[in-house]
C-alpha cells in the first residue's frame, strides 16, 4: 500500500507538492551559525511508550514545531513507500527527521525529541495521538470526545488522559484514516459509521452535526491474546465448578445465550465458551465486526457488510445466518442478535443445529426472554406471541448472565435453565447465582457464584454425552451425576 492516500491532508501538504520558498526573515534566522545537538536515535519500538503529551508550558510551541517538521518531512517522503513495512518506514522517517531537525537548528532534549518523533511517526503509519493508547495493553477502550478530551477504560474504570488532538480537522483525518481502507464514508450526508482497525478492534465514529461537541470516536480494543477459561477464573468472573459445568453444557450441545449490558464482557465469555467446542466439529461464526478468536482449525468466519458509498451491497446478519444453514455447520455462533436474525437463529436451533451460541443485550435472564420475543417480532412474520414463546422455550436450554459491577469487575451473575412452557409463560430455573458478600477497603466488590442446589432438568443430556460431573458442582453431597 502506498503512502499517497495516508499522507493526503496530513500536515497540510501533499507529498508531490513542491516546497514553497521560505520567507527571507526565516531563512536568515535559520542560517545563523549555531552548532546543532548530536542526533539521538529514539529507541524502538516506535509506540511502546505511553508518553503522549508535550512538555508542560510549551504545548503551543510543540504543536507548531511538530506541524513544521511534519510538513517538511511529508514533502520529502517517497509516496511509493510501502506503509505496511513499518520497519522500513520508521527507518526512512527517522533519517529525514534527524536531517530536518539539524537543518532547523533545533536543540531538543532526548525525551522531547523522542516524543516528537513518535507523534510524527504515529501520524504517518498509525492513528495519530491515540496510537500509544491503542498500543497500551492495559487499555481496553479508547473514547475520543472531540479534539480536547480523550478517555480510556482500564480495569473497568474510566480515566481522562492528557492526549489531545490539534483541532477538529485532526480528529476527522484520523477517522478517515480508519475507514478509508474499508470503503466506508463519514461526512455530513452520512455522519456516523462503524468500522474496525486492522487488528480487529471495533470502532464507532459520529461527527457533527449529530455530535454537538465535536467528532466522537469509540474504540473497543481487540485483545491480541485471547482470554481463556483459566483467565476468567483468575479474574473471579467464574469459579472452577461453574467453568466445568459450562464446558459440559457446550460439549453436550446445549443452545446457550450469553446476556448482559454493554461492556459487560459478553463477547469475551462467548469466545471462552466457544473454546469448549470439540476440534473435529465445523464452526461457522457470524458477526457484525469480527471479534471472536477461536482456536479450532475448522472455523469459517462470516462478517456482515454495510452499504457502500452508493448505498448498495449491504449484507445483514440475518442474510448470513440464513446462508450458514447451507454450509453444513456443526455449530453456529452468532456474535450478537440485534434484530430479526433472532427468528432465524431460533429456527436453526429447533431444526437440528444443536449447540448454537449467541449473545443478546438484556439485564437478567427473564428480560432475555422478553427481548428475544421482541427481536423475533422484528423479523416481520406476524407470529402470535404464544407461538414465539413456544419456539424460544424449545430452542434455548441455558442463559448465562454477565454483568459489569460498580467496581468495574465483570462477573457471571446468573446461570439459568430454560425448562419449557407452563401455560403461556416460559419457565426459568436458576442453577447458579452470584452472591455479593461485601466491599473491601479499596472499593472492590467481594462475592462469588454459588449453586442453588437444584439439579438441571437437562442433566441427562450431559450424562448421555459421557460427562460425569462431581456432586459439589450443584451443591449436592450424596449423588454423582
Amino acid at each position: 500500500m502506498s503512502l499517497m492516500r495516508r499522507l493526503e491532508g496530513l500536515g497540510g501538504a501533499h507529498p508531490a507538492t513542491p516546497e514553497a520558498p521560505e520567507a527571507p526573515e526565516k531563512q536568515a534566522q535559520e542560517e545563523k551559525p549555531e552548532k546543532p545537538e548530536k542526533a539521538v536515535l529514539p529507541p524502538p519500538p516506535a509506540h511502546s511508550r505511553i508518553e503522549t503529551a508535550p512538555p508542560q508550558g510549551s504545548k503551543a510551541g510543540f504543536r507548531e514545531l511538530k506541524s513544521r517538521v511534519q510538513g517538511r518531512l511529508i514533502k520529502e517522503l517517497d509516496p511509493k513507500l510501502d506503509v505496511n513495512d513499518h520497519v522500513k518506514v520508521r527507518e526512512v522517517v527517522l533519517q529525514l527527521f534527524e536531517k530536518i531537525l539539524t537543518e532547523e537548528g533545533q536543540l531538543l532534549p532526548r525525551s522531547e525529541r523522542t516524543i516528537l518523533f513518535d507523534a510524527i511517526l504515529a501520524e504517518i503509519i498509525g492513528f495519530g495521538p491515540i496510537q500509544p493508547l491503542l498500543d497500551d495493553e492495559s487499555v481496553s477502550e479508547v473514547m475520543v470526545n472531540g479534539p480536547n478530551k480523550v478517555f480510556v477504560e482500564r480495569k473497568g474504570r474510566l480515566e481522562l488522559t492528557d492526549v489531545k488532538f490539534d483541532d477538529e480537522g485532526h480528529v476527522r483525518r484520523i477517522i478517515e484514516r480508519i475507514i478509508s481502507p474499508l470503503g466506508r464514508r463519514c461526512d455530513e450526508s452520512s455522519p456516523l459509521v462503524d468500522a474496525r482497525l486492522p487488528d480487529g478492534s471495533r470502532v464507532n465514529a459520529i461527527i457533527p452535526p449529530l455530535a454537538l461537541d465535536g467528532s466522537t470516536v469509540t474504540i473497543r480494543k481487540f485483545s491480541k491474546k485471547p482470554l481463556t477459561v483459566d483467565d476468567l477464573i483468575r479474574f473471579g468472573s467464574l469459579t472452577p465448578e461453574l467453568a466445568e459445568f459450562l464446558g459440559a453444557c457446550v460439549i453436550s450441545r446445549f443452545n446457550i445465550i450469553v446476556s448482559g449490558g454493554t461492556g459487560s464482557g459478553k463477547t469475551t465469555l462467548l469466545n471462552v465458551l466457544s473454546s469448549f467446542i470439540p476440534d473435529e466439529e465445523r464452526i461457522i461464526t457470524v458477526e457484525d465486526a469480527a471479534e471472536l478468536q477461536l482456536m479450532q482449525q475448522h472455523w469459517v468466519r462470516l462478517e456482515s457488510r454495510k452499504p457502500n458509498i452508493e448505498g448498495k451491497g449491504a449484507v445483514s446478519i440475518r442474510d448470513l445466518v440464513v446462508n450458514t444453514l447451507r454450509m453444513r455447520p456443526d455449530r453456529i455462533v452468532i456474535g450478537e442478535c440485534r434484530a430479526g436474525e433472532a427468528l432465524d437463529m431460533i429456527q436453526a436451533m429447533n431444526t437440528g443445529h444443536d449447540g448454537s451460541l449467541t449473545t443478546i443485550h438484556a439485564n437478567n435472564p427473564k428480560e432475555t426472554i422478553s427481548r428475544l420475543e421482541v427481536l423475533v417480532m422484528m423479523a416481520g412474520m406476524d407470529l402470535p406471541l404464544a407461538a414465539i414463546r413456544k419456539q424460544i422455550s424449545s430452542a434455548i436450554q441455558l442463559i448465562v448472565q454477565q454483568e459489569r459491577l460498580r467496581d468495574g469487575s465483570r462477573r457471571v451473575t446468573y446461570v439459568t435453565e430454560v425448562q419449557g412452557m407452563e401455560g403461556d409463560s416460559v419457565v426459568l430455573q436458576d442453577i447458579f447465582l452470584y452472591e455479593q458478600t461485601g466491599i473491601d477497603e479499596s472499593g472492590k466488590i467481594l462475592g462469588h457464584v454459588k449453586p442453588t442446589g437444584l439439579r438441571p432438568k437437562y442433566m441427562q443430556k450431559i450424562t448421555d454425552a459421557g460427562i460425569h460431573l462431581p456432586p459439589n458442582i450443584f451443591g449436592a453431597q450424596d449423588h454423582i451425576f
